[in-house]
């Protein structure tokens, strides 16, 4: 009939389309100037030569012999991956590379399905100048990157968004960084009108700034706060200060009250001493007074 087929297009329909599915002009992309691009590898070239940053980070460098690590050109010609693990062991990245082994998990979720069923830590990440058999070499060690220095990319050096990567370099790698992003005092060559991004503050310790005998010479005296006087309080009309000046008062004005009430054992006392101080009156004016 005419009408077979015209309800496949629900997501209630055997045969229908998913409900709100991902629409493929969503904003994927967000635009970022040049320069802050630049500035973001820069500074996360800088983080990985620190030791305290990389070791934040996670990575193992206990046996590294120093940051920045820089090695030879030869190692671009490396092509087995033996040969290449035999180097990093021998730079002191044995235990890096078994913590990544280490570190494969199942990851939670959907991802299992989709390709992508074990997640691990970022291992080094070796960046070279001319690839001579290194990027294959290396392709198969787990955790493991190559980067080309010509084409750096951030998601690599900061990985998730956090810098400090443990960084190795080939000595051809590390002379072209100068050539790239310049010096502090220069601007670079290879970018028209970049230059590195300035320090705001040449010593980044505030606490020892703010600390010291220059700053403390010339700063105004603690000012003192003023003496503040506790609220006076009548005793008439708060019982805690009372109780405080007078301690049992507030029990022997419970007393009282208890006295004075109808049905009490206490009022039933007070009575009979009323009562007999009456009769003992009574007997003396009688014996006493005519």
């Amino acid at each position: 009939t005419h009408r077979a087929g015209q309800a496949t297009f629900g997501n209630q329909a055997r045969g229908g389309g998913m409900f709100n599915p991902t629409k493929i002009w969503r904003r994927w992309h967000r635009r970022v100037n040049v320069t802050q691009k630049r500035h973001a590898v820069a500074t996360a070239l800088a983080a990985s030569s620190l030791p305290p940053l990389v070791m934040a980070r996670g990575h193992k460098i206990g046996e590294v012999a120093e940051l920045p690590m820089v090695v030879s050109d030869g190692i671009e010609s490396l092509t087995k991956t033996k040969q290449a693990v035999e180097v990093l062991k021998k730079l002191g990245c044995g235990e890096e590379l078994q913590k990544v082994v280490d570190s494969r998990k199942l990851r939670p979720g959907k991802g299992k399905a989709r390709n992508r069923r074990y997640k691990m830590r970022k291992g080094p990440l070796v960046i070279y100048s001319e690839d001579n058999g290194i990027k294959r070499a290396m392709r198969n060690i787990p955790g493991v990157e190559t980067a080309s220095v010509d084409r750096l990319n951030l998601l690599q050096l900061a990985p998730g968004g956090s810098f400090g990567r443990f960084v190795i370099w080939t000595e051809g790698a590390f002379k072209k960084l100068n050539e790239m992003y310049g010096t502090p005092k220069g601007g670079a060559p290879q970018k028209k009108g970049y230059h590195l991004p300035r320090a705001a503050m040449e010593n980044a310790d505030l606490a020892r700034i703010i600390n010291s005998s220059e700053v403390q010479s010339v700063l105004r005296a603690k000012l003192e706060a003023p003496v503040s006087h506790a609220r006076k309080s009548n005793a008439m009309k708060r019982k805690s200060v009372m109780e405080t000046l007078n301690p049992g008062s507030t029990e022997r004005k419970a007393a009282l009250q208890k006295a004075s009430e109808k049905g009490t054992s206490e009022f039933t006392e007070v009575q009979k001493a009323k009562k007999a101080r009456v009769e003992a009156s009574k007997k003396h004016n009688k014996q006493h007074k005519k």
